[in-house]
């Protein structure tokens, strides 16, 4: 491991020990996994900013050590592209006997639900501006053969130009077109309630890309309507909301559901009409409309694609193929079979090691060298003329409900204790293949 010197503030109670460098500027926040403060690189004449994350109790489960272990290796994978969020730099402070690491990310201004909550105006451009960039990231993400499962407001940083990037990647899976594939690619969390694709409740027969451009289009709803837009208190209620604006799915639809109970359920509910979105958003955009319908169908196999969105008319003055790249490798999830969490702790160490190798330079020209993935160009920089408010003093307490954690479940067996909540919370989560 390469030494470097240290020094120590005392953070939210806990000890913050971070490159000698870099100087703490404010407390970000807490939450389940650390903490996480704004810090500022001293050894630059300019105002160079990164968000440092200690990330904390990695070995208390094993649940918890294949996450960290996921989010290090994906981050390092599509280090680079412009709307993911870039890591920096890694740190292990005690390598003998350690329980936690320092992630230096990028500094971003605030995240898209802060912006949301502020209740502040925002334009159609703004709404374009962000759904081109999700997509542009979520191509990216695809094309390497990876799930993110976690796209919402939260998870989406902004900065006052209206950058954006896509981060979080503890609950990503892989994907193969070979359901027999997938069905190695079970994770131990089940994706937020608000923004989770139906398909997935009612255990449909495999994850596709699909389920990621339905939480799009749950955030294109948000950002019109002001507010979430499929807000169920429970998943009974979640499939109820859906259902009540989407209409009653066709029967073809409704043979493919792979929960019996679930199926049963839905057969029983009397007949909806689906709820045109103009009624829902009358001064909306016709075009957004028709892209939000296109991204909420309730049919994985009549979703659009990352790549039809990008070329939808809504987004055309960003749409530029030359600046929407593929990522140029798959991602690799073997290690999602070990087991042991000595193991973990080993691979851990080494992704630290080999990408310090690489990366042990100053922040500014770590961003220098890695340029970004792709340009605006002169019809977008035009169309960026947008700003968005950046919310002094949030409330930044989390409304949204939690990914949850199967815990004792049982794969295969999530639907034995006859609940049809237990059913739909669960899903292809809970059944193996």
């Amino acid at each position: 491991m390469i030494q470097i010197e240290r020094h120590t503030y005392r953070v939210l109670n806990q000890d913050f020990t971070i490159d000698r460098r870099f100087q703490v500027t404010k407390e970000l926040g807490q939450g389940a996994y650390g903490i996480v403060c704004a810090a500022r690189y001293t050894e630059s004449n300019q105002a160079v900013g990164v968000a440092i994350k200690k990330v904390t109790n990695i070995f208390s489960k094993k649940i918890l050590a294949k996450r960290a272990l996921r989010e290090l290796k994906l981050l390092t994978h599509f280090r680079g592209h412009k709307n993911i969020t870039c890591l920096y730099d890694m740190d292990i402070v005690d390598t003998n006997n350690f329980n936690e690491i320092y992630l230096y990310e990028e500094l971003m201004e605030c995240d898209m639900h802060q912006i949301i909550r502020s209740q502040q105006p925002l334009t159609d451009s703004h709404y374009q501006s962000f759904i081109y960039q999700i997509l542009c990231g979520l191509k990216y993400i695809h094309s390497a053969n990876v799930l993110h499962r976690d796209l919402k407001p939260g998870n989406l940083l902004v900065n006052a130009d209206c950058e954006l990037k896509i981060c979080d990647f503890g609950l990503a899976r892989g994907f193969s077109a070979d359901p027999a594939e997938n069905a190695g690619f079970l994770t131990e969390y089940v994706a937020t309630r608000w923004y989770r694709a139906p398909e997935i409740m009612l255990s449909f027969q495999s994850y596709t890309k699909a389920i990621d451009v339905w939480s799009v289009g749950c955030i294109l709803a948000e950002l019109l309507g002001g507010k979430p837009f499929f807000k169920g208190h429970d998943y009974v209620d979640q499939l109820n909301q859906i259902l009540r604006y989407l209409g009653t799915p066709s029967s073809e639809t409704l043979s493919r559901i792979g929960s019996q109970r679930a199926q049963e359920y839905v057969r029983s509910l009397p007949y909806m009409p689906r709820v045109p979105f103009s009624k829902l958003f009358p001064t909306a955009n016709p075009q957004a409309l028709d892209l939000l319908s296109r991204m909420l169908a309730f049919d994985p196999a009549e979703r659009m694609t990352v790549q039809e969105a990008l070329e939808h008319p809504y987004l055309s003055v960003w749409h530029d193929p030359a600046d929407e790249p593929e990522c140029p490798t798959t991602f690799d999830f073997s290690f999602e079979a070990v087991d042991s969490v000595e193991d973990m702790r080993e691979m851990i160490m080494q992704e630290v090691m080999d990408f310090r190798k690489i990366v042990r330079q100053p922040v500014e020209m770590q961003k220098q060298m890695l340029g970004g993935q792709g340009r605006a160009n002169p019809q977008q920089q035009q169309a960026a003329q947008e700003k968005v408010g950046i919310p002094e003093e949030m409330d930044t307490t989390e409304d949204v409900p939690k990914p949850s954690e199967m815990g004792s479940v049982v794969v295969g067996q999530a639907a034995a204790d006859g609940s049809l909540e237990r059913d739909l919370e669960f899903g292809l989560d809970g059944i193996a293949h």
